[in-house]
C-alpha cells in the first residue's frame, strides 16, 4: 500500500510541477495531493515537501487548518485566469476548446477561492468589542 501511495504522490508532484508552466493545469491541489499521499507512505519525501521555501507554508497552512493563504489564492487565480485567457486567444479557430477551457478555469477558479482564508477579513465584524464602549 505505501508503494501505491508513494507512486500517486510522485505522479501529484509531477503534475503539480508541470502545472507551473502549463497554462490550465493548476499547481497547488496537486501539491496538496502529494504531500497527503507522502505523508502516509514517505515521511522523508514528505519532509522534504514541507521544508521546501515555496510550497513548505502552503502544505503546512493547509495540513494544520486546512485553508490558504489569501495571497496564495489571489495569485493562483490571477495566473489562471491570464493564462487561460490567453490560451483562449491562441486557439481562436476552435471554439469548442475555447468553450471547455473557460469552463474549466471558471471551475476551478471558483473551487480555490471557496477555499478557506484564515488572514482573509471579515466583513461585518464590528471595529472594537462593545463592552469597551461602556
Amino acid at each position: 500500500m505505501r508503494w501505491l501511495l508513494w507512486t500517486a504522490g510522485t505522479i501529484s508532484l509531477i503534475l503539480g510541477i508541470f502545472g507551473l508552466f502549463l497554462p490550465v493545469l493548476p499547481t497547488t491541489p496537486f501539491i496538496l495531493l502529494a504531500a497527503a499521499c507522502y505523508a502516509k507512505a514517505s515521511e522523508k519525501f514528505h519532509q522534504r515537501l514541507l521544508a521546501h521555501a515555496t510550497f513548505g507554508p502552503i502544505i503546512q497552512e493547509w495540513e494544520e487548518y486546512r485553508s490558504m493563504p489569501l495571497r496564495t489564492k489571489k495569485v493562483a487565480v490571477s495566473l489562471m485566469s491570464l493564462s487561460i485567457a490567453v490560451s483562449v486567444w491562441v486557439i481562436r479557430d476552435y471554439l469548442w476548446l475555447q468553450v471547455m477551457l473557460i469552463i474549466l478555469g471558471i471551475s476551478m477558479g471558483t473551487w480555490l477561492w471557496r477555499l478557506p482564508s484564515r488572514d482573509e477579513p471579515k466583513l461585518n465584524a464590528p471595529s472594537r468589542p462593545e463592552s469597551a464602549s461602556r
